[in-house]
């Protein structure tokens, strides 16, 4: 075994005593601070390859060395054309795991350091090696660009590859991956303490032009020194040289600030008032950079693992040629969330687009409907590989993050609708009533499925069964209230079970604000239809009003 050695500067090789728990030194092979190092058997000749920084003018992540020896002990003598490579960081001389060879031929993985530390793996071929020369040509690594960008389990960075043959002739291989940049964490809190000093610096600089604060200092009150200034000492000197320093920049201060009162500008003039908000708001722009950089994560919408696990839900919406501008942003910004594994577009109606036409990480397909029917968004779809999909209007838009509070609340409660809009349908005769009322009342009886998680084979099926026959037809009728429906089927109104589960997300833009498309953009005259169908729907199916829960009742903390 032989461990990193470069912050030691040689490198150790270690025998086995007890393999694989108990080690001893063998010998220190190697002088060097090395990093990244291997040492192979190719061709009956033992070759150790590293890379030494410290080397006057070696490039950092861009120099290799190559040594040789008929023993892994030694001795070792250097290539003849070492450094064999000392070259531009991104092109992958520095090592990124050990070699392998496979059908004869000798394969290094090298890193690609050019954006970060450790960006990608990168794979060459080596077609010479001798004690005299040393060449190598890149081939592909076979593995994909990770397509979520950070969302990615290496969107940020991979750099270590081991591959090994199994007995059974087959390969594995194994490879880190991670989803922040290398110094991110300090770059962030740099970022972020930077910009709050220089908030406080203009809340300072405020105060001095308001006369808030004067920038006024006295010798005797901030300096210790003698009255003769032949008797003072050297650190004296040196402070009394500071303090004049300061004096000058604050009776500049106090300059300005007279002038800002006397001169042109005053603090209750209208030019005066306008600087003082233009203060104001970089302090505040400022203020809020510094609480993103400091307090707000790496930026990274990790998928949630349940019992150590991950899985993937797939992506539904229904919409038709007039909203095809919202469906591209859309699935431009969805398809990157960490745990969407496909897009599925119900189309109703119009020339459908062709899947090329859209910028996404993951399979969009597009499935035309022979009719425009809102009871197409549950069309029973045996082609969906997953169990979970999220049902999600194409003119709303959210954090890839609250998705996936969302995907993480609906695992642990599966045959729930679990979303993000929730209602409440209270009254005699019922009526439907937003958000603001539920929170009022203190709790909610329907999740908006426009929203929404489900597993696609129990709620599918519901909504095509027997018993949902009149209900289709209603939302026929209104071309509208399938999402009520659907509520209607999982309430079980002979049952106290919770049928639906609210997730607030931290934020969400509703796009049909500004498109004279949507069927709810009149908001009293949607509200009025589905109070009428939710009379229809309880003469069918029962009082929904039967069923409240409340906000705040879950431990995580999602659903206040």
């Amino acid at each position: 075994m032989m461990p990193e050695g470069s912050k030691k500067g040689d490198l150790r090789l270690y025998r086995a005593v007890e393999f694989p728990l108990r080690w001893q030194l063998e010998k220190v092979i190697l002088r060097k601070p090395l990093v990244d190092s291997f040492i192979i058997n190719y061709r009956s000749h033992f070759w150790l390859f590293g890379s030494d920084f410290s080397a006057p003018g070696a490039k950092k992540n861009g120099e290799l060395e190559i040594w040789h020896s008929s023993s892994p002990l030694g001795p070792w003598s250097p290539h003849e054309q070492n450094p064999v490579h000392n070259m531009d960081k991104s092109l992958g001389a520095r090592n990124a795991g050990r070699p392998f060879t496979y059908d004869g031929e000798l394969y290094r993985p090298g890193q690609d350091c050019g954006d970060t530390y450790g960006r990608r793996v990168r794979l060459f071929k080596v077609k010479v090696l001798t004690k005299d020369e040393y060449e190598e040509v890149e081939v592909p690594l076979g593995i994909d660009e990770p397509q979520k960008g950070r969302n990615a389990w290496n969107g940020a960075r991979y750099h270590h590859l081991d591959v090994q043959q199994l007995t059974t002739d087959q390969w594995v291989a194994v490879m880190d991956g991670d989803r922040v940049p290398s110094g991110d964490a300090v770059r962030r809190l740099v970022i972020g303490y930077a910009s709050f000093g220089a908030a406080i610096a203009l809340v300072m600089l405020s105060g001095v032009l308001l006369s808030a604060i004067k920038c006024n200092l006295r010798l005797s009150r901030c300096l210790p020194l003698s009255t003769r200034r032949s008797g003072l000492t050297g650190a004296q000197e040196h402070h009394l040289q500071l303090y004049s320093k300061l004096r000058w920049l604050f009776s500049r201060l106090n300059k300005m600030t007279s002038h800002f009162r006397s001169g042109g500008i005053r603090p209750n003039s209208c030019v005066g008032r306008s600087v003082l908000s233009l203060l104001f708001l970089v302090v505040v722009t400022l203020t809020c950079v510094g609480t993103y950089y400091v307090y707000g994560g790496n930026g990274a919408e990790e998928a949630y693992s349940l019992k150590g696990h991950y899985s993937q839900f797939t992506l539904v919406t229904m919409t038709y040629d007039a909203r095809l501008w919202n469906l591209k942003t859309y699935v431009k910004h969805y398809s990157r969330c960490s745990s969407v594994r496909e897009i599925l577009v119900v189309w109703n109606r119009g020339q459908s687009p062709n899947v090329s036409e859209f910028d996404s990480t993951v399979p969009v397909r597009i499935r035309v409907e022979k009719r425009n029917s809102l009871n197409n968004r549950f069309n029973v779809d045996p082609s969906i590989q997953t169990l979970a999909v999220l049902e999600l209007d194409d003119d709303i838009i959210m954090p890839c993050d609250d998705v996936e509070r969302g995907f993480k609340v609906w695992r642990d409660h599966p045959e729930r609708i679990v979303g993000f809009y929730p209602r409440l349908a209270e009254g005699r005769p019922l009526k439907y009533r937003d958000e603001k009322y539920a929170r009022r009342r203190r709790g909610y009886n329907m999740i908006l499925t426009g929203a929404a998680f489900m597993d696609h084979r129990l709620a599918f099926g519901r909504y095509w069964g027997q018993e949902a026959k009149i209900g289709r037809k209603i939302v026929d009728e209104y071309f509208n209230c399938e999402d009520v429906l659907m509520n209607f089927l999982y309430a079980n109104v002979s049952s106290p079970r919770k049928t639906v589960e609210y997730v607030k997300p931290s934020w969400a833009v509703d796009t049909s604000k500004f498109s004279g498309v949507a069927i709810s953009r009149n908001t009293q005259a949607h509200y009025e239809v589905r109070s009428d169908c939710l009379a229809k729907f309880t003469e069918v199916y029962g009082d929904l009003a039967a069923n409240k829960w409340r906000f705040g009742s879950r431990k995580d903390g999602w659903d206040v």
